[in-house]
């Protein structure tokens, strides 16, 4: 049982050297947006309601970005593990394409519906003037934050090209650097230091769009600069070309990923505005369960992703399906694992942490409510996250598109609509139930997994 489920000093080297710097940076990433997030809040509770909105909206462009370029992403990983560089060249291109034409229909759907879609946030009881100033706040939010969407997209096509490649040093540094870039920024142009004027919540947009230009500088510089490190990257803007096989295979492969994240995202942002209709305190209340928990889950969340590249190099290189199995087992515990340590440690926090902000009494006890119901169910998401990815690195990407937004919609978003309109019931039995339901799809997942048709070389 003991060899079963834990590896050997080289398997777990191995691991740290893919998963370590992801983790880092996504670590830094969400602790500098916890102080963004705290910074914001010292500005006032309706401030803070109105930038959590549209951050929750701009979320789901983000991991429909993050989607887009994960059905080529299977395939650069593949290549790379079959040292075809002229394939990665092909996923970079594909990448690109994508990344374009997504920020178009993002501009177009914030700018002509973006004040419908804060309207929704606000229909819960309280007070009419925190709402029409959470969504004065939120506009001005949101038209900033519009001329980070181009940056944020190719960035997001280097990056994880780098990371598919084994590269997680560099676009971890990027990170790094726009984190800090960011929380500099956040300090001067939130409250005025410096000489700067004091812009708020404008400020808090601006320095966030100026750090992911630096990021995508950073990056793209170096890839650039490196041709023998990225041989892929030689030629690539010579030519906007794709063989039309491997890009009907792309899409084909890639657009159930698309899809998912899309229904994903926005089933999140549902099952938000289900909670909103409990209140307005709910808002501000969720921005602060939320912060923190995203940083509890930064090692369970990287673990997914170094599960993706490892086992799509692995598949890519040939490796049988007792090999693939046995490492997949192993990091999966790893995941687990994770999730049961920052969980405790999450749950542990949950009475200080609220006090940080510049809110009510009322809104700090909610929070640290939420925040240990999300700690329960830690371990349930890190098991469901690498449930998630190793199915996507075999190409399964219809049958991940099952697993995570078919259950979102089918299961999570009915429930929360039905009991949140139809019911008296409260923000606390509303939040468990909707978080309990990850239960069920960790089961799903456990014989996803056993029946093996993920396992599968898609460079052949």
């Amino acid at each position: 049982m003991f060899k079963k489920f834990i590896g050997t000093r080289s398997f777990y080297r191995r691991v740290l050297t893919i998963a370590l710097p992801i983790i880092v940076q996504n670590g830094i990433t969400n602790f500098v947006s916890l102080l963004d997030n705290i910074m914001v809040g010292q500005v006032g509770t309706v401030p803070m309601s109105g930038v959590s909105i549209v951050n929750g909206l701009i979320f789901v462009f983000n991991l429909c970005v993050f989607g887009a370029s994960s059905g080529a992403g299977i395939f650069t990983a593949q290549f790379y593990g079959s040292m075809d560089a002229e394939g990665v060249r092909h996923t970079f291109r594909y990448k690109t394409l994508v990344s374009l034409l997504l920020t178009a229909a993002g501009w177009g759907i914030f700018l002509s519906g973006g004040q419908a879609l804060i309207g929704l946030y606000l229909t819960g009881e309280g007070d009419a003037a925190l709402a029409a100033g959470a969504m004065s706040y939120g506009m001005q939010y949101l038209k900033i934050m519009l001329w980070g969407f181009l940056p944020f997209a190719i960035t997001n096509t280097y990056a994880s090209t780098l990371k598919e490649c084994g590269n997680t040093m560099v676009p971890m540094l990027a990170g790094i650097a726009a984190v800090l870039v960011n929380l500099c920024l956040n300090y001067v142009l939130i409250f005025g230091h410096f000489g700067a004027p004091a812009l708020g919540v404008s400020g808090a947009a601006l320095a966030t769009v100026i750090s992911r230009y630096v990021e995508l500088a950073i990056v793209a510089i170096w890839t650039h600069r490196h041709p023998h490190r990225c041989p892929y990257i030689a030629g690539v803007y010579r030519s906007a070309y794709i063989p039309g096989r491997l890009f009907q295979t792309i899409t084909v492969k890639g657009m159930p990923l698309l899809v998912n994240e899309f229904l994903w995202s926005t089933g999140v942002a549902v099952l938000n505005q289900c909670y909103s209709t409990c209140g307005l305190d709910v808002v501000p209340a969720m921005n602060i369960a939320t912060t923190l928990g995203n940083l509890a889950s930064v090692v369970f969340m990287s673990m997914g992703n170094a599960v993706g590249i490892l086992m799509g190099q692995m598949l890519g290189a040939g490796h049988t399906e007792a090999e693939v199995r046995d490492s997949n087992r192993k990091l999966i515990a790893v995941s687990i694992a994770s999730g049961i340590l920052f969980g405790g440690v999450m749950a542990s926090f949950s009475g200080a942490f609220p006090h940080i902000y510049n809110t009510t009494d009322s809104v700090r006890l909610l929070a640290a409510e939420l925040i240990c119901i999300y700690a329960c169910m830690m371990p349930f998401h890190a098991y469901a996250n690498a449930t998630y990815f190793t199915l996507r690195s075999g190409g399964q990407t219809f049958v991940t598109f099952l697993f995570d937004s078919c259950f979102m919609w089918v299961c999570s978003v009915p429930v929360a609509i039905c009991l949140s309109r139809f019911t008296g019931i409260s923000i606390l039995p509303l939040y468990a139930l909707c978080q309990g339901l990850d239960a069920i799809k960790c089961v799903i997942g456990f014989f996803m997994l056993k029946q093996g048709k993920w396992i599968q070389n898609l460079t052949h």
